[in-house]
């Protein structure tokens, strides 16, 4: 019997250890965002910050895991096998949801997620033991905690509502006074918005980092307490004159030396106080474990009539787990790839001027922006001429010779990474002093949101996707409590009922999808990394653009190719699975399309003089490049619409006709892309002259279709298919010559100038 609890507490230390890496690769996000994205430090520089914060705040934490143990439900009520049913269901459940949000590159919050898988499966176990008594429903109430679960969404509300407001309210301000142009103010005011933001963060750690750090007197957090207003002031004064030191008399950027102290105090706060997301359930089963073991030793106690009224006490972690669980984070933060695809998502919600954007607009995207826009309009009517002029001055970006975009540059200035963590440092600290519900995760993202927005990073070409953003993120937490609630209870009905089979099932089950999951992740990774092109905002001479018009031609070409062949074998199969995956290479590739259509501004903005001609070859090439997509487009879609409305299939000879045609475009298609992959442009003339053999060849097909309807064919729907098919194939063929009639005349005139 001990042998099973003990390959079961196995297990979940195992699932601790996964669940480290999968809970800090999202929670990374709080402390690391602000940094990296105003690049106030090189990537490195920013990681030995935050590692030494971790480390600092795991190390000495208490581990007073008061959550796993008591926090959701009443351990008096459950025997210790109902204790470690709960507790299995609950960490295979949050490795789970947590890699999946992960892999989706969304923030979350790890303490929702562990709360409501502690309250799911609590629930589901008291429900099962109140009908195994035959018990009302109405005596839930003795065993589960249900403030907490309210509290914890009333904590998304107000942090919803509080810190995107005040995050606005003071990046406004504080660009008001510093200007785009802040390097010539911070001499004059430098001085007191660095003891304003020093101090907000030094009191952050005072009473949020330290709070569950060991060693520290109660003595010392009372004074802390009741000298609030004394400390602030005293701090206040200290750092505004150390501020203006720094500023006057050494070299040092003082912002620079503000976000990495903020990067430190909030990854030591969440080391120290979300330590319990991830390991608090496993030490409480093993401490849960010990209790049993020791009475059953003593007295032959079965699990099933061992009440945990001692799991009720404070029982402080092992030290080595700590250091442990310490380690294990830093080396996640260092080497996880998903942490830093979650940060991005963030920092990219939050960055200044357009790009790609990641997320689509939505209903409810599009009328927060057209009431927005609507109110501003009729402020700008109220609010005098000269006062908009004065305001609109400071808010002004300094202007630059050629815009480009560069992955080199920060998504955003120091001040506003600098407003970002003393905002969020204050909101946390006050509301854990008034005992307020508010989320670490969800105040730092929304203060994000908020300086962003103040800060007219959102503007009318990107405030429409910023926001569904938002939306998506704020809808993934509520999803989240949703689904750690559903799950953690489905888990431990079937753990209940199934015992020592299920949750074996459960645990290779939970393994399969992480494997796949990392296969999933490392393989979109690589594509990704196999697809990434040279930005165009830094094209400027032809030589750059012929060489890029032609990989994307290349690239054009080639994925159109296969997708006819798919297409056209699929069609004559009737696999509709198979033209469903065309239909997915057809949308990918439209996007990416779109994208570079999206990249022509920034394109002919950066352009030099002597080059600002090509911008016209470049924009027509994109034009026929749209063209053989509207047609392959349309051969791929009404292929797949045909059979997925089970229409008959079109007959042998048609599909053996346009067989031969996709094999002569292959033909074609395979000499075009591989010349301009090897950059030999003297073939284009011999291909630009196989036009007409392919459009008489596609022309006597139509003519005999003609001669089949007037004699064997019955089918109208074919008939239809087939014409189109057809005719677009013909479209494409003649968007594909006057592609590489265009180019060669461009090739041709570009050579002549150079001789």
């Amino acid at each position: 019997m001990e042998q099973f609890y003990i390959l079961l507490l196995f297990a979940l230390f195992v699932l601790a250890i996964v669940d480290l890496t999968v809970g800090v690769s999202n929670d990374a996000v709080n402390f690391l965002n602000s940094a990296v994205g105003s690049k106030a430090g090189s990537l490195r520089t920013v990681l030995i910050v935050a590692s030494i914060g971790v480390a600092v705040g795991a190390v000495f934490s208490s581990g007073l895991m008061e959550v796993a143990r008591k926090g959701i439900f009443n351990p008096s009520q459950f025997f210790f096998d109902e204790i470690m049913i709960i507790f299995i269901a609950v960490m295979i459940t949050d490795v789970l949801l947590l890699d999946l949000f992960n892999s989706l590159e969304l923030p979350t919050s790890t303490t929702v997620s562990i709360v409501f898988e502690l309250l799911g499966a609590s629930v589901a176990i008291s429900v099962l033991k109140i009908i195994k008594a035959d018990d009302s429903l109405s005596t839930l109430s003795q065993y589960i905690n249900s403030d907490k679960a309210i509290e914890i969404i009333m904590g998304i509300l107000l942090s919803v509502v509080i810190a995107f407001t005040i995050g606005a309210i003071v990046q406004w301000i504080s660009r008001l006074v510093f200007s785009f142009q802040y390097e010539k103010r911070m001499k004059y005011v430098g001085g007191i918005f660095g003891g304003v933001a020093i101090t907000a963060i030094t009191y952050f750690i005072l009473i949020k980092g330290i709070k569950g750090v060991s060693g520290i007197p109660d003595s010392f957090l009372v004074f802390v307490e009741e000298s609030r207003v004394l400390l602030l002031a005293a701090c206040f004064l200290f750092f505004t004159f150390i501020s203006q030191v720094i500023i006057k008399y050494t070299k040092y950027d003082l912002l620079k030396i503000i976000i990495l102290i903020g990067t430190f105090a909030l990854a030591l706060a969440f080391a120290g106080n979300d330590l319990v997301n991830f390991i608090g359930v496993p030490i409480a089963a093993f401490q849960s474990f010990e209790l049993w073991q020791g009475a059953y030793e003593s007295t032959g106690i079965l699990p099933s009539e061992f009440a945990m009224n001692s799991l009720s006490g404070k029982v402080e972690t092992p030290t080595y787990m700590l250091v442990f669980a310490g380690m294990v984070m830093v080396v996640t933060l260092w080497l996880s790839k998903k942490a830093r695809s979650v940060m991005y998502t963030e920092i990219n919600l939050a960055r200044s001027g357009e790009g790609q954007e990641k997320f689509e607009p939505n209903f409810l995207s599009r009328f927060v922006v057209r009431t927005t826009v609507n109110l501003t309009e009729i402020c700008s009517q109220v609010i005098p001429t000269s006062i908009q002029e004065k305001i609109g001055k400071r808010f002004a970006k300094p202007s630059e010779k050629r815009s480009r975009r560069n992955d080199d540059q920060p998504a955003f200035d120091m001040v506003r990474a600098s407003v970002n963590l003393m905002v969020a440092s204050i909101l946390i600290s006050i509301a854990t002093s008034l005992k307020l519900p508010l989320s670490t995760t969800y105040v730092s993202f929304m203060v994000a949101m908020g300086t962003s927005l103040s800060d007219k990073a959102w503007g009318r070409e990107s405030a429409v996707y910023r926001v569904a953003g938002v939306f998506n993120v704020i809808g993934g937490w509520f999803v989240t409590a949703m689904v750690a609630f559903s799950a953690a209870a489905l888990f431990a009905t079937l753990i209940f009922y199934g015992e020592g089979w299920a949750i074996s099932i459960l645990l290779c089950i939970a393994l399969l999808l992480l494997i796949r999951s990392f296969l999933v992740y490392r393989k979109k990774q690589k594509k990704i990394a196999s697809e990434e092109k040279i930005d165009r905002t830094s094209l400027i001479t032809i030589n750059e653009i012929i060489s890029d018009c032609s990989e994307n031609i290349s690239q054009v070409i080639k994925r159109i190719s296969k997708i006819y062949s798919d297409v056209i074998d699929n069609l004559g199969l009737q696999d509709l699975a198979k033209l469903k995956k065309s239909k997915k290479q057809l949308k990918k590739l439209e996007t990416e399309i779109e994208g570079l259509k999206s990249d022509i501004f920034y394109f002919i903005k950066s352009l030099d003089e002597s080059s600002v001609e090509a911008s016209k070859f470049y924009i027509l090439t994109l034009d026929s490049l749209q063209d053989m997509l509207q047609s392959i487009g349309y051969i791929s879609k009404n292929s797949f619409s045909h059979v997925n409305n089970n229409h008959k299939n079109l007959k042998f000879n048609q599909i053996r006709d346009l067989k031969r045609i996709d094999n002569k475009l292959d033909e074609l298609y395979t000499r075009i892309y591989k010349d301009f992959d090897a950059r030999s442009f003297d073939n284009i003339a011999d291909a630009i002259e196989e036009k007409n053999v392919l459009l008489e060849h596609v022309s006597s097909l139509i003519q005999k279709q003609i001669e089949r309807i007037r004699s064997t064919e019955t089918s109208a729907k074919n008939t239809k298919l087939y014409f189109g098919l057809l005719l677009e194939t013909k479209d494409l063929i003649t968007a594909t010559i006057s592609l590489l009639t265009l180019f060669d005349e461009f090739q041709q005139n570009y050579n002549r100038i150079k001789k």
